[in-house]
Order: structure tokens, then sequence, then C-alpha cells
């Protein structure tokens, strides 16, 4: 057996680790693909429930494995279907794989599986011009930043724009008699991936001050790691979202603080764990439902102090 040993009662050689080896890399190709979406939430949950059968085979229960068998029979099929939209866009993407393009083999395989592990130095000034001017001639705009990755499926909704930021050029995509200007316009390294993009509304009761860039900022934050910006048309105030979080009445410099915060938060602040954000969203759902009634009194209140 060439480099093989033994975990227990499992025998593995060097044959089982390439195995591990080229699935692991398959995984986290899938997982970069539906990241930024909401069918990873599905995907892991087909895996988990797939692990779950692989264990309950092994240790020879007939009856839940039977049962499980005949679930993922069925739910090959499921997946395909509700699937269907990534898988199209997995087999695109593979058919466009510039492994064997032109030029170096060994270049081309690092291009391909190079993931991005930072964000570089990013110049947000334009960025913070920009919706200082929208917000003062109360242009609606709505801008999503993200660190991660390209969002490849928000921006295949919209109109691919690959440009370096510029005040301009975020002026005249979001200028009220541009094609461009309604919908999201996506920002990832530096540079103006897409604009005119469909963003997932949120299906969380909203106080009837926001509109529905508010909502679809708040759904787009829930469903990806991003900083969402939003222009208020009405009012012309600035506002962020960032895991379903809003804040509301921006300063440009607390704009500048909040980009930066989501930018860099990783070199300076240790991430929260998801038991934070779970509490944080428990806290939100539950005084939400008693928004309403309180902001209404305190808007009656004030009306009725400016009649008087």
């Amino acid at each position: 057996m060439i480099l093989g040993f033994n975990i227990g009662f499992l025998e593995i050689d060097w044959v089982d680790i390439i195995d591990i080896f080229f699935v692991s890399v398959l995984l986290y190709q899938v997982y970069k693909l539906m990241k930024g979406s909401v069918a990873i939430k599905i995907f892991i949950g087909f895996l988990v429930l797939y692990l779950i059968y692989l264990v309950v085979n092994a240790a020879q229960m007939e009856l839940l494995s039977n049962i499980l068998g005949q679930f993922m029979g069925v739910g090959v099929l499921a997946a395909i279907i509700l699937f269907q939209q990534e898988i199209r866009k997995f087999l695109l993407l593979l058919g466009r794989t510039p492994v064997f393009a032109e030029g170096d083999l060994l270049e081309n395989f690092k291009r391909l599986w190079k993931s991005n592990t930072g964000y570089s130095k990013a110049d947000i000034t334009p960025l913070i011009e920009a919706a200082k001017t929208l917000g003062g001639t109360n242009t609606g705009a709505l801008i999503v930043l993200s660190k991660n990755s390209e969002l490849k499926f928000y921006a295949e909704s919209g109109d691919r724009i690959d440009a370096v930021i510029s005040k301009r050029l975020l002026m005249a995509i979001f200028n009220k008699y541009s094609p461009l200007h309604d919908g999201a316009v996506i920002i990832h390294d530096n540079k103006i991936v897409a604009a005119r993009c469909i963003l997932p509304v949120t299906e969380r009761d909203v106080p009837a001050q926001f509109g529905l860039r508010h909502r679809a900022g708040i759904g787009m934050s829930e469903n990806t790691d991003t900083l969402v910006i939003v222009v208020s048309e009405e009012t012309g105030q600035l506002s962020t979202m960032r895991n379903g979080e809003i804040f509301h009445n921006l300063s440009t410099q607390e704009l500048r603080k909040k980009i930066n915060e989501y930018l860099y938060e990783e070199s300076f602040e240790p991430t929260s764990s998801t038991d934070n954000v779970l509490k944080k969203a428990k806290k939100e759902g539950s005084s939400k439902k008693e928004e309403p009634k309180k902001s209404g009194k305190k808007e009656g209140s004030k009306e009725s102090i400016q009649a008087s």
C-alpha cells in the first residue's frame, strides 16, 4: 500500500486522498458559484441530509436508510428542478473556462482557481462624493458594495459595465433620464461591475417611510455579505444596510466610517459570531412588531404640535 494508513477500521491509500481532494475542490467551486445567493442555503441543506443518509446507511439502520434512500432518489430530481438556473450557469461557466486558452497552461490554472482572500485598498472618495451630490439633488440611488465576490447572479440580471469607480459615472448612471438608473449598481474590487441589477426584497415588516429601494437594500443585506448604500429620492437622506440592519440619515463622514468598517473590519476587529447575529435578528423581529404603533404615536404627536 503506497502512502496508505489506517484510521480505526478504515484503510486509506493515495487514491482515496486524490478522490477526497477533487471532491473538495468541486464542492468549493460550487460554493463559490452559489455564494451570494439564497440557493446556497438549499444546497447546504441537501448536503447535510445526504451526509446523514451516509451515516445511517453505514450504521445499517435498514428502515431509516430505506426512507432516506427513497427521499434521496426523488431529491435528485427535486434538486435539478430547484437549481435549474444555477446548474445552467455552472455549465456555462465550465464552457467558458479559460484553462485551455492560449497562453501558459499553469497560469490559466492559477487564474481559474484564484480566490479573493482580501479586499485591496479602495478609493471610496468618488463613491462618497457621488452619494453626497445625489442626496443634495434628491436623486435616488441603490449601490451594493461587495468585498468577497462579484455577485455574479445579481450582476447578470443587469448590464455589465466593468469600469473604474468615478463620481461622474455614478452620477450618469443614476440620472433620472438614464436607462440604467432603474436598479442597483454593484461595486467590487474598486470597479463598477454592473448596473440596473435586480435585488431581492425583504419579507420583513418595514416602516412605511422606507420605499422599495430601502426594502431591496435590506433584502440584499440579509441574503449576502454586502454593504448596501441607499439615497432616498424623497428626502435625499443617506442610509446603509448590512446583515438586515439599517442605519438611517447618515452624514458623509458617517457613511465613510461605515464603508471602512465593512471593507477592513477583518484586519481591525474580530468578526461577530452567528449567535450574536441571531440574537440581533430576534430582537429586531420582536421590536418591529411594536414599531408601527410607536412611530404612529410619535408622528401624531409631532403633527399635533406643529398644528398647534
